[in-house]
């Protein structure tokens, strides 16, 4: 995930083998005088400056949006409808409901009791993605949590392409085209799309490109100004999704380590100010999240562990020559092999794009850039294979490098699957650095100035709408066939991996006695209302879509998230401690099948909705419903219809 600047001049390489020097702008061309810009920066590497948002960039970007809007079509014209990881979807609009909730009552955002009563779940330490929730409250409330999470979806497809497009444009590549192949790439790869259908905090890439560009910004002054900058991207960044960052900081640290080994003299020269911008970000970072760092560790509801073992959530070696479900080749059948599930196929590239990628890093290996965006690609490719290599559903007893990373801190957090979405960026870069090369290009490989990673990793400094990072010397771009046979091979590479829109299925009904507020006779103050089934595993939870389409109007116990397994017990397990009656229902819900019920069960039901605090029991639209009914009636009596449900007031049996 690093920077590098295209083939950029350095004009005491050029003066030295011969080649003449432009007079530009800010700079000296007279005979003896050092003809580097006069800004401070000692970079001689300075591009033009331009408009922030070129009229170029804006059709790009609304390209990028038009996409993300195609590919989410199945909600927008169907509202009764999920994207196809259902469970996860209920989870992110609950969160986007709780935090427009926590923005009109001022309320805490890292802790909620209106799910998991009375317990409660500890925000901080799940996907809460303040950092989306926020901003889109005002479409929460006047929409619901549905169009905020399509909203959502959009926002972080077309919000990270269009990032990486800018910053191509400005630090890396001339070619406008070549940007926005790149920025398409990294914003719609398979792996991209298989997220933004179910998990936010790791579709949300768009505040990466930024964190880099403050990072890698050319020069040595402003050294403050960019770590504070950089501190609060970071913070912003922990609220959209704290996996994303853990996976920035080590591909970060990978690509400069990488860069030092190519040029450890520009190394030890750019490394004064890459550290003290780090240093100030760190300090303004941990002053903005020691609060809710703590929260998140030892606050309520905190936990230790994974709810998973790492084990079932690594990729299969041959994922990543296959094709992914939601692309024009794909199928349902082969992904399902390769990959935990259709949400993780993050590295599914096919052939095509992986031979391409070892043509650019050997056409141009010397660049140190490219060297070192090699080795940080194929590094995190064999992370994500998990512990155990496995090729094609057969485990090799290979071990594989993910072993010596997974006993660190937050590290342990992840998902291994995970670690491939590194890879997404590192082959969108190569793609715009090559049909750069071929479009654009003004240096054959002959006349390359060697430019050394100091500069090439900065980058030159320029509006937002790109610099030119070239001078206009050298021999002219390629012939008209080279060019054309490039553009056909990248096109031949990339479009069997075009996606489809993200598949949906049906949505869980909302039951007009929830929807239209009729349980609120029913619900005294410090009461809940209990759904059938009050979920307690990563499951589709009814009670947590009827909350979050309610706006969070009703505590409810269960859900689907990630606590500890009781008060005793800080391992992580998904959802809350097994109680009996909980257990029972689900398994019936999920059945069909009843068993006796005794005088044992009732007492049981009793205790579990007093510590429910439950005043009443709402069953809507199951799969099983008539044998949850009849369980229901035996544990707590006939039942009653009321708008779409069937509900048990049980205020008068609990006292």
């Amino acid at each position: 995930m690093g920077l590098g600047r295209a083939d950029t001049d350095r004009p005491t390489a050029l003066m030295a083998s011969g080649t003449a020097v432009p007079e530009r702008p800010g700079t000296d061309a007279r005979p003896g005088k050092d003809p580097r810009p006069r800004d401070g920066t000692g970079s001689g590497a300075r591009g033009p400056r331009r408009p922030g948002w070129t009229p170029d960039a804006l059709v790009v970007a609304a390209g990028y949006l038009a996409l993300a809007v195609l590919l989410t079509g199945g909600q927008w014209r169907h509202p009764g409808r999920l994207f196809h990881q259902a469970g996860d979807q209920i989870l992110f609009e609950w969160m986007l409901a709780r935090a427009a909730r926590a923005v009109t009552g001022l309320e805490n955002p890292l802790y909620s009791t209106a799910l998991n009563a009375p317990d409660g779940v500890n925000l901080m330490a799940n996907t809460s993605v303040l950092g989306l929730g926020v901003p889109l409250a005002p479409v929460t409330l006047l929409f619901g949590s549905q169009a905020a999470f399509c909203v959502a979806v959009v926002v972080c497809l077309a919000g990270t392409a269009t990032a990486w497009y800018a910053l191509l444009r400005r630090r890396l590549v001339a070619s406008r085209a070549a940007a926005a192949v790149g920025g398409l790439f990294c914003g719609f790869a398979p792996g991209m799309v298989a997220q933004a259908g179910a998990h936010l905090h790791m579709a949300a890439q768009f505040l990466v490109p930024a964190i880099l560009a403050v990072l890698f910004r050319p020069g040595r002054d402003r050294v403050r100004r960019d770590g504070v900058i950089l501190g609060l991207l970071v913070t912003w960044q922990v609220f959209l999704g704290e996996e994303v960052l853990v996976f920035l900081a080590l591909a970060a640290g990978v690509f400069v380590l990488g860069y030092a080994l190519a040029d450890r003299a520009a190394a030890r020269r750019a490394a004064p100010a890459l550290l003290r911008r780090i240093g100030v970000g760190a300090l303004v970072a941990g002053v903005l999240l020691a609060y809710p760092l703590w929260f998140q560790f030892f606050g309520p509801q905190h936990y230790r562990g994974m709810a998973f073992d790492v084990d079932g959530f690594r990729l299969d070696a041959a994922s990543f020559t296959a094709a992914a479900r939601q692309t024009v080749v794909g199928d349902d059948y082969r992904p399902g092999l390769l990959a935990p599930n259709p949400t993780e196929e993050n590295s599914f590239f096919g052939p095509g794009l992986l031979v391409l990628a070892v043509v650019i890093v050997i056409w141009l290996w010397r660049r140190p850039l490219v060297r070192a965006l090699a080795g940080c690609g194929l590094l995190f490719a064999l992370l994500s294979l998990g512990p155990e290599i496995r090729v094609d559903g057969t485990s090799t007893g290979v071990p594989g490098p993910y072993r010596l990373l997974a006993g660190l801190p937050l590290v342990d957090l992840a998902v291994p699957a995970r670690l491939a979405l590194v890879c997404v960026p590192v082959l969108g870069i190569l793609l715009a650095l090559s049909l750069d090369r071929v479009w654009a290009a003004r240096f054959s490989a002959a006349t390359e100035p060697d430019t050394g990673p100091a500069t090439e990793l900065a980058g030159p400094e320029s509006g937002a709408g790109g610099g030119d990072a070239r001078t206009p010397t050298g021999p002219p771009a390629p012939a008209v066939p080279v060019r054309l046979l490039w553009t056909g091979a990248v096109a031949a590479a990339l479009l069997p991996l075009t996606p489809t829109p993200i598949r949906t299925v049906p949505s869980v009904t909302v039951p007009a006695f929830v929807a239209e507020g009729g349980w609120r006779a029913y619900v005294p103050a410090g009461r809940t209302v209990v759904p059938v089934p009050p979920v307690t595993g990563a499951a589709v939870s009814p009670g947590m879509l009827w909350s979050a389409r309610t706006g969070l109007a009703f505590p409810a116990p269960g859900g689907y998230f990630i606590g500890p397994g009781g008060p005793g017990d800080r391992a992580a397990r998904w959802g809350a401690p097994d109680r009996p009656t909980a257990v029972l229902l689900r398994r019936v819900a999920e059945t069909g099948e009843v068993p006796p019920i005794g005088d044992a069960d009732r007492r049981q039901a009793l205790d579990d909705l007093r510590h429910w605090r439950a005043a009443v029991v709402v069953q809507g639209d199951l799969r099983h419903s008539e044998p949850v009914r009849r369980v229901l009636d035996e544990l707590l009596g006939p039942g009653r219809d009321v708008d779409g449900a069937r509900v048990w007031d049980v205020r008068d049996r609990l006292g």
